[in-house]
């Protein structure tokens, strides 16, 4: 087990430091430059301010959201459950672009933005919860009900940017997951909050597994189990909406990555909540720096001047085919 985790950690060591030379502007031997205290003035603006920040939002957004999708195929016990469809991203989504139109909030004010991300990712988790009811711990009835949230909230975010296509169309990316752009107080603002509800997550990693397990074994252990679920996904829906509100709608992490760390790490969530966070801060910053490695190969290629490919795009295409192998193995998975 141990061996894993450094095997993850060495991992992640490789793909952050891909992701700082992976990107256009600097060329990698001027990054090793500001590394070892030289540089000019704009390599070192551009490596301080602009890539690092960069690659730990990334880390810490793949992080949260894999921790976050974890969480809620346990406490539903469905294994397609994820915060693309149980409303938590949709939800989100909406809440930072409805902010955005109204001039609530704008895309150079990220605190407005996450706060708005929050607020949205709480709204879409609270009606999927008043749908469910007292069927809550029915996992067939809570994914159905989830693909339905979602896609209503995807319908009310598509609306308003028809509504107001001026001031939104610079969003699109976002809308896909991105991490261009990141600076300084974006990681200033997800650090905290993911470390607060990642510890909160780690605190109920026994709970969590006797829910995985079941409502009949989580109740013969004493345990209120309606309880013990709300409070589980309000964890997944915090670290969710934060994350999305960090990088934007980053499409199958949360629903991949966790079954990759119970393949690893067992069923036991106080190995595999740490081992799901190592996993997803790996896959999102090694997506990112293959992204920003295609697009510079892709300008090449096309005679562009810029080419900028979103690593929600990515994962968007790793995930598809993914799903395929999640789905025809569910059935005779461990849920």
């Amino acid at each position: 087990m141990s061996r894993r985790f450094a095997g993850l950690v060495a991992l992640g060591v490789v793909c952050a430091g891909a992701e700082l030379v992976a990107g256009r502007g600097m060329s990698p031997g001027a990054v090793w430059d500001v590394l070892a205290g030289g540089g000019d003035a704009t390599e070192r603006h551009i490596f301080l301010q602009l890539r690092l920040p960069r690659m730990l939002v990334a880390l810490g957004a793949g992080a949260s959201l894999a921790v976050a999708g974890l969480i809620l195929q346990s406490a539903l016990r469905n294994p397609l459950a994820g915060p693309e469809v149980t409303g938590v991203t949709p939800g989100a989504v909406l809440g930072a672009v409805t902010a955005t139109a109204l001039g609530l909030a704008g895309w150079d004010s990220p605190l407005a933005v996450v706060l708005a991300a929050c607020a949205g990712g709480c709204a879409g988790a609270l009606l999927l919860w008043l749908l469910t009811g007292r069927g809550g711990g029915d996992p067939a009835r809570t994914a159905v009900h989830g693909v339905l949230v979602s896609a209503v909230l995807g319908g009310l975010t598509a609306m308003v940017l028809l509504v107001e296509p001026g001031e939104l169309g610079s969003v699109v990316q976002w809308l896909v997951g991105t991490t261009e752009g990141r600076v300084w107080q974006h990681w200033h603002l997800l650090w905290p909050w993911a470390l607060v509800w990642g510890a909160a997550a780690w605190l109920l990693a026994g709970v969590l597994t006797l829910l995985r397990c079941g409502d009949d074994v989580a109740l013969a252990a004493g345990l209120s189990a309606r309880w013990a679920r709300t409070l589980a996904l309000l964890c997944a829906v915090a670290l969710s909406a934060g994350a999305v509100g960090a990088v934007g709608a980053l499409g199958f992490v949360g629903l991949l990555v966790p079954h990759v760390a119970v393949a690893l790490f067992g069923a036991d969530l106080r190995a595999s909540l740490p081992g799901a966070a190592l996993t997803g801060a790996v896959v999102v910053c090694g997506a990112d720096a293959a992204a920003q490695l295609s697009s510079r190969l892709l300008a090449h290629a096309l005679d562009a001047e810029r080419l900028t490919l979103p690593v929600g795009a990515l994962t968007a295409c790793l995930g598809a085919a993914l799903l395929l192998v999640i789905v025809r193995r569910a059935p005779s998975s461990s849920f």
